[in-house]
């Protein structure tokens, strides 16, 4: 597994064990990187990631709920709604990641870690974005 894909996968885990645990996941975030649980320490990437998402959370939360037609936040399964918030942040904020190979990742991940039909449900959401994108001001 690639670096990225494993800094991927570890904000993926971050986000869904504050959902879970109701935590604010940059405290989270803050406590892992003091002390980090298992063997190895929190990426740079990972924690880019988390970072970003916390700093856009509202304009995130707003893009999803506005693109994920039938869907509100609360409804969708806690992996999807951390997924489609990491791969919202990466396509419509982050420089330096091609967008569709983002999509791709996050893809990937709904495909190994979700429903049936999250895949598809996250590509259609992040594709959307992406179209939008230069709008998105």
């Amino acid at each position: 597994m690639a670096a990225r894909t494993k800094a991927r996968k570890a904000a993926l885990d971050l986000l869904f064990e504050a959902d879970q645990r109701s935590l604010n996941v940059a405290e989270l975030l803050g406590q892992r990187l003091e002390q980090p649980a298992g063997d190895s320490p929190v990426r740079e990437y990972t924690a880019t990631l988390v970072r970003g998402v916390v700093e856009h959370w509202t304009a995130i939360n707003d893009l999803i709920t506005t693109w994920a037609q039938g869907w509100t936040l609360e409804r969708m399964p806690a992996v999807d709604r951390a997924i489609l918030r990491l791969g919202t942040f990466e396509v419509v904020y982050a420089e330096d990641v091609p967008e569709v190979v983002a999509i791709d990742e996050w893809v990937a991940l709904a495909t190994d870690l979700s429903t049936d039909e999250s895949p598809k449900f996250v590509n259609g959401v992040l594709g959307r974005l992406l179209e939008l994108k230069p709008t998105l001001g």
